[in-house]
């Protein structure tokens, strides 16, 4: 298979992104500067750390709603570690274990009440959201007021930069790395296509599909809480609310970049480009002096086009032969 036609979706979304860039750069040059295309990066990277993981349990056929609510309490628990003297390098393996258990409390509750992923996740979405906001309370912190006192060495770790790049973007390209190798390159990712396409048939099959399913609710914990780790570090204090709008993005962001909502298909570098072209499309936006309002619109409809398109690429033959048939009976009533 050549490489147009196995990663033509990818190369369409580079060259979107190539775009973009051009066209926004017209309307402010400073978009065309390297170094500030780099560190806008840092505004929306924390979103792709999320939708790559996501991106694995779509194609699984599940479903996770909650990873705002676990950056949230992820967040808290960071600051409440931290206001109890643990030293950081301690909290925060600590806070990756809160969020990995979280993914595991999603799973688990899947596989054995055996109801819809949307509507487990809903519910643990709203449980690690009013968790959060009780810890913040018990912290001292009143609403979505954000726990500080953090050591200047962590809140210095988001702005820093490795040969003129981000340490943000660093980060999530590794992670883009670590997730497209084990999805489209090892026998369990494989698996995952399986379970997403028939998980009664993968079941029957001897496949992992228990331990697969916790592992990757597992991951979007994992990440959500290395997400929240570079949030704390970038804004310098602890907020319940961190998570709170990165829902849309990051489904807008597993969509846009080739996933199928139903299971069964879907791409890690993809849902990377995407990520890139959506975060690029809201700073583009806002540097010409578009409103926050218009600009949420406008990915609205990005997503709305992209699933369109998506399935118009999918079912193009199917298309085709409709066309021709109709065609030729045109021809023949003629």
């Amino acid at each position: 298979m050549s490489i147009t036609k196995r990663y033509g979706w990818e190369i369409a979304l580079a060259l979107l992104i190539i775009l973009e860039i051009l066209l926004f750069g017209m309307g402010n040059p400073r978009l065309l500067d390297v170094n500030v295309l780099l560190f806008s990066t840092s505004d929306f990277i924390c979103i792709g750390l999320v939708a790559l993981p996501l991106t694995l349990v779509i194609v699984s056929g599940g479903m996770d709603i909650s990873f705002g609510s676990t950056i949230g309490l992820t967040a808290i628990v960071l600051g409440i570690l931290n206001q109890a003297g643990v030293p950081m390098i301690a909290a925060i393996p600590l806070t990756l274990l809160t969020g990995a258990l979280c993914g595991l409390i999603n799973a688990l509750l899947i596989l054995f009440t055996g109801v819809n992923p949307l509507v487990i996740t809903l519910g643990t979405m709203y449980l690690f959201g009013g968790c959060a906001l009780l810890l913040s309370g018990l912290s001292g912190a009143t609403g979505f007021e954000g726990i500080g006192g953090f050591p200047a060495a962590f809140t210095d770790f988001a702005n820093l930069d490795l040969l003129g790049i981000p340490l943000p973007l660093i980060i999530f390209v590794l992670c883009v790395l670590v997730f497209w190798f084990y999805l489209h390159r090892t026998h369990p990712g494989r698996n995952v296509f399986l379970i997403g396409q028939n998980a009664r048939v993968a079941r029957y099959s001897a496949f992992p599909v228990t331990r697969t399913i916790c592992l990757l609710y597992a991951m979007v914990g994992v990440s959500a809480a290395l997400a929240s780790v570079i949030l704390v570090s970038y804004f310098g204090s602890a907020r319940a609310d961190l998570g709170a709008s990165f829902l849309m993005p990051a489904i807008t962001a597993v969509v846009l970049g080739g996933a199928n909502i139903y299971g069964g298909s879907g791409s890690v570098l993809g849902t990377a480009l995407a990520v890139l072209l959506i975060g690029f499309l809201q700073q583009g936006l806002q540097m010409i002096g578009v409103p926050n309002q218009v600009s949420s619109a406008l990915s609205g409809a990005l997503l709305i086009v992209a699933v369109v398109g998506r399935s118009v690429s999918l079912h193009r033959h199917h298309i085709l032969g409709w066309w021709a048939r109709k065609r030729n009976r045109q021809f023949v009533s003629e």
